[in-house]
């Protein structure tokens, strides 16, 4: 799993994991699943969109800057 701050991206009109300086994730969808360091724990949730996006399973009004981690896995390819 990556660890990584959640922001709001605008020009793309969703939720990113900001892993470090130039790493994100590449933008959440409806569905995607991750977790939440809350409370002083880690609590499951998947973001979804209404009105606006939310989290399901955390109550909060704004979700820019919450910490969070994300299964993460790099596809590769071969040209051979």
């Amino acid at each position: 799993m990556r660890e990584g701050t959640l922001i709001f991206d605008e020009r793309r009109d969703r939720y990113d994991i900001r892993f470090d300086l130039a790493d994100y994730y590449g933008g959440l969808q409806c569905g995607d699943c991750l977790e939440v360091f809350t409370g002083g724990k880690w609590k499951s949730a998947r973001m979804e969109y209404g009105d606006n996006w939310y989290l399901v399973g955390i109550h909060t009004d704004d979700l820019n800057g919450l910490r969070v981690r994300i299964e993460y896995c790099l596809l590769y390819t071969s040209d051979a």
